[in-house]
């Protein structure tokens, strides 16, 4: 959208949050959708060696056998799956490809930007106001009402944990911290804490880097980071240690000092291309173990 300028002033930008990512259908439903998805993508009505109707036949044990014991009595569900299974994040996966395409019909000729993770959409939009935009999604509500969602539509929109502006078709983006959520904090950690509170204060700083296109966000977000970690009890070698390894591995130490944006926007294209590196490792080390080629 940025590098090849399709981002105008008046273009918008809407998040959709699905709010019953879990409970989206009934279980016949659901098993329809999987079924259907399955028979527009598959050449053969097998996915390896399974066919769609043994899928389905399994498909209905798990959804229909999912019982929970409370205060002496026994629940089933007649919506939805315990989210705590990998399946119950496949199954509204595969339910909202199928609702989302309503969209994507909408904004896919006109060369608009769409992702979504889960339960959170995010794509822009040049094809009127907020207001028919907002006109278009009710629409798409009334049409399949057991998909309920909340909708944010602007020129500046959070989405996941980055906070995207519009300011005159020139994109800018930084991290987002929820207003609600308690600042200061670091995740909770089994085993040795040190060492992964450490990867994990590495891990943020390259994600500030990437989030943050204006030096200034970057330098603040840092400066919260290196105070989280004080706040919960970490040395000033700590920090320091664990921040001096993030710039020097670029050889850009003086980074940390200086207000050059020329500079950062080399720094973070260098982290960048580290980025895709070691997504297109990982890819390649998935692939070598799905054909049993890893030692």
């Amino acid at each position: 959208v940025y590098v090849e300028r399709h981002l105008r002033a008046t273009t918008l930008f809407c998040t959709i949050k699905i709010i019953n990512y879990y409970t989206l259908d009934i279980h016949k439903n659901m098993i329809d959708t999987v079924g259907y998805f399955l028979e527009d993508n598959l050449v053969t009505n097998k996915l390896e060696q399974v066919t769609i109707q043994t899928i389905k036949n399994l498909l209905h044990i798990f959804l229909y056998n999912n019982v929970f014991y409370y205060k002496d009595k026994i629940y089933t569900l007649m919506k939805g799956s315990p989210n705590t299974m990998p399946l119950s994040d496949t199954l509204p996966n595969i339910f909202l490809f199928t609702w989302q395409k309503k969209i994507l019909k909408e904004i896919k000729s006109k060369n608009e930007f769409f992702g979504r993770y889960k339960d959170q959409i995010f794509f822009t939009w040049n094809n009127g106001n907020e207001e028919q935009l907002g006109s278009f999604l009710q629409t798409i509500r009334d049409k399949k009402p057991n998909v309920q969602f909340q909708k944010l539509i602007g020129t500046n929109v959070p989405f996941l944990n980055a906070f995207v502006e519009n300011q005159n078709g020139e994109l800018f983006t930084r991290v987002y911290h929820h207003p609600i959520l308690p600042r200061y904090t670091l995740p909770y950690v089994v085993g040795h804490s040190k060492l992964a509170h450490g990867d994990w204060f590495r891990s943020a700083l390259i994600r500030a880097v990437c989030y943050c296109s204006l030096i200034e966000d970057f330098t603040l977000e840092r400066i919260y980071l290196e105070l989280t970690c004080l706040a919960n009890g970490y040395s000033i070698f700590f920090v320091e240690n664990n921040v001096q390894h993030f710039f020097s591995y670029f050889h850009a130490d003086t980074m940390r000092y200086l207000k050059d944006q020329t500079m950062y926007d080399k720094f973070r294209h260098d982290w960048f291309g580290y980025m895709t590196m070691q997504y297109e490792l990982s890819d390649k080390l998935q692939t070598f173990n799905d054909n049993d080629c890893l030692i």
